[in-house]
């Protein structure tokens, strides 16, 4: 079934379109879910011409294309206005084009609005687009926002305010990227399709989880942003608090979007406080030195381009969460992510209790890892007896990982939030309360790191962190499951 639309990108110029929403749009008219009542109006300073944008679209295709007669066909509906936002006039020349594609193209008065801009220049665009009557009331007048949502709780909330001036809160869509990525959904399905999980998901039989998002890279070509920002901000507010909150979420009544965030909201609501001195125990800041790693030498966060004198920023961020529930109350939710680690890996681990010894001998905790990045899938660790005439417990894996032709038919982040906007489905993206109530807990980290009330551990590029973060695990009675350092340190790598 295809959806009549219109799309308007503020900020077509920008990397993130070219790289990942012209593609993702593209993946969406080749399945067929927009088709020929579609037309993507592409705003930015930059004086560029409809030809000019046409082959920067088709650029980024690269082979997603079957042939180029395809690839032509969908950049022309592609339509560019150079903008300044906060121009009235420009405001009034995108009304005049948004109505004659409209008519051009039988999108049916739908509009779908993506700021891919600066945060601070939201509320400028949403007050425009009501005030020139871009937003007029007819057909589906849907808003898709890239994060970061502010940068605090105070400035989350003058933002919310001023887009409410326009835009209602189901009207709004808060993306987070890692909401969209095949393995992250699939957790509702682990959870709540295996009754062998859902039924000991819980205080009773879970020892602790492990969140996990790691990147080998340093800051690239970020640095200015960076640090600015540091990892608790860009990553632990918004990806590993919603990975969390589907982790620990009670199960909805049903799948749809309304239950299903109800339910998530609830966590986020019953993030346990905790007072100044447990967040100094508990939480852990750190930046990465110089390194090395299987002979490739990488320079300190403090040499990177762009970075401050003498910077404070953390490149490393890990700690534990609790959730105050019935469900899961006292087990600890770890998490960690950080620039320069060892290796890229996203993924989510369950450490199971240990079972009652009536062996005599040592038994090894299940243990369920989902993968969501750079590979997907499942493991499971369980014991088994092994082979021989004597009985002795052994560790045995069970393991799917999704094949190639499977990775590749995947749709992409992006492609399946875009999908689920134009259906109206809310459920991947950020619900102002769950921003509220992350950015109320997160404030206070911040506070307590910026008046550097913890050290700063360094950590070396190349490692999985500061040590402190491994000495937090073990002061709960528990290890960090996942430790690709370890195989690199036995072979010399590091």
């Amino acid at each position: 079934m295809t959806t009549p639309v219109l799309f308007t990108i503020f900020g077509a110029s920008g990397d993130l379109a070219k790289r990942k929403l012209y593609p993702s749009l593209f993946r969406l008219y080749k399945a067929g879910h927009i088709a020929e009542n579609f037309a993507v109006i592409g705003t930015a300073r930059r004086p560029w011409t409809k030809e000019f944008f046409e082959q920067t679209v088709i650029e980024s295709l690269g082979n997603l294309p079957d042939n180029p007669r395809q690839a032509y066909e969908f950049a022309s509906h592609f339509y560019y206005q150079s903008h300044d936002v906060n121009d009235t006039e420009h405001y009034v020349a995108l009304r005049q084009l948004q109505a004659k594609l409209g008519q051009q193209y039988g999108t049916q008065e739908n509009k779908v609005f993506f700021l891919s801009m600066a945060p601070e220049f939201f509320g400028t665009i949403a007050k425009h687009l009501k005030s020139e009557e871009i937003v007029n009331g007819k057909g589906f007048e849907r808003l898709i926002i890239e994060k970061p949502f502010g940068t605090s709780l105070a400035t989350a909330e003058k933002l919310n305010a001023e887009l409410a001036e326009t835009f209602e809160e189901d009207q709004i869509y808060r993306i987070d990227h890692y909401l969209g990525k095949e393995m992250v959904q699939n957790i509702f399905a682990v959870r709540f399709a295996n009754i062998i999980f859902e039924h000991i998901w819980n205080r009773d039989f879970i020892d602790n989880v492990q969140i996990s998002f790691a990147e080998s890279i340093g800051v690239e070509d970020r640095g200015g942003y960076y640090d600015h920002s540091g990892a608790l901000k860009d990553m632990i507010q918004n990806h590993a608090l919603q990975v969390l909150s589907i982790l620990a979420m009670d199960t909805p009544k049903s799948f749809n979007e309304a239950d299903v965030r109800t339910e998530k909201i609830k966590v986020f609501q019953n993030l346990k406080k905790q007072t100044n001195e447990e967040i100094k125990r508990n939480f852990i800041r750190g930046q990465y030195t110089d390194g090395q790693i299987d002979g490739h030498t990488y320079a300190a966060y403090l040499d990177e381009p762009n970075i401050t004198e003498n910077s404070q920023t953390e490149t490393f961020a890990g700690g534990v969460f609790f959730v105050d529930t019935d469900r899961f109350r006292d087990v600890p939710f770890f998490f960690r992510t950080g620039k320069r680690l060892t290796e890229k890996g996203t993924r989510v681990t369950i450490v199971f209790k240990k079972a009652t010894d009536i062996f005599g001998q040592h038994a090894e905790q299940n243990i369920l890892t989902i993968y969501i990045q750079p590979t997907e899938g499942f493991s499971l660790f369980i014991n088994g007896k092994e082979v021989g005439s004597s009985f002795s417990l052994t560790p045995a894996k069970l393991s799917f990982r999704h094949n190639a032709d499977a990775l590749g038919n995947s749709p992409e982040a992006y492609e399946k939030l875009f999908f689920d906007v134009l259906n109206g489905d809310s459920t991947n993206f950020s619900h102002w309360e769950e921003v509220k109530a992350s950015w109320t807990f997160i404030d206070q980290v911040v506070r307590i790191w910026q008046e550097n009330q913890v050290p700063l551990h360094l950590y070396p590029a190349g490692s999985m962190g500061p040590q402190a973060a491994f000495d937090l695990l073990e002061s709960y009675g528990t290890d960090w499951h996942w430790k690709p350092d370890t195989w690199y340190r036995e072979r010399g790598l590091l």
